[in-house]
């Protein structure tokens, strides 16, 4: 977690030595994650009259005693262009992901597209997703400073993990691969705009 850790502050770092002018770039929250109280924020800078570049982070490090485990956190770079000016309107955008998972517990009868996501309901899965992804998204502009970006993504996965006999025991009963095409994406971001 410590190298986790040591990634976002240099990709901090290097973001912060870049030359910003006003308009060029934003930090944003993701109002889905903020609901399930998934600490995140993103930054984006723009690196070409009609291209930026975002780099989004999530953290859920939250879990109960017993019951349902959902522990995360997740990394997503994304390039975009923009169709008109940067910041408005408009967007694609090509995205990679990296994320480490705990999840247990979480009663569901969701099956979708080659998932079976009821797994979930008695076991324990623990590992690690890498995969890519493309979005479409449009940024409503409230203010001079503040935008609602709305965004949806779908791409593929690689997640390699461990599964466990229940959310808060240690067995080890298996381990394994999934192959995931699906949504990778999900945003309704406010952004405040430099």
């Amino acid at each position: 977690m410590k190298s986790k850790f040591g990634f976002f502050l240099i990709v901090f770092f290097l973001l912060g030595g870049l030359k910003l002018h006003a308009q060029d770039w934003a930090i944003k929250t993701n109002l889905l994650y903020d609901a399930t109280s998934t600490i995140n924020l993103g930054v984006e800078v723009g690196v070409a009259p009609k291209w930026t570049i975002d780099l989004s982070g999530s953290l859920n490090a939250w879990s109960t005693d017993r019951g349902p485990k959902w522990k995360h956190w997740l990394v997503q770079p994304e390039a975009r262009y923009w169709f008109c000016d940067r910041f408005s309107r408009h967007f694609v955008g090509a995205h990679l992901i990296g994320s480490a998972f705990n999840f247990g517990s979480l009663q569901n009868n969701l099956s979708f597209l080659g998932t079976d996501f009821s797994v979930l309901n008695k076991r324990r899965y623990q590992g690690y997703a890498y995969g890519a992804g493309v979005a479409y998204g449009f940024a409503f502009m409230l203010s001079e400073h503040l935008n609602l970006e709305l965004e949806a993504g779908v791409g593929y996965l690689f997640l390699d993990y461990e599964v466990f006999r229940c959310s808060d025991c240690g067995k080890k009963i298996g381990e394994g691969t999934h192959h995931y095409v699906g949504p990778t994406k999900a945003a309704i971001n406010l952004v405040y705009v430099f």
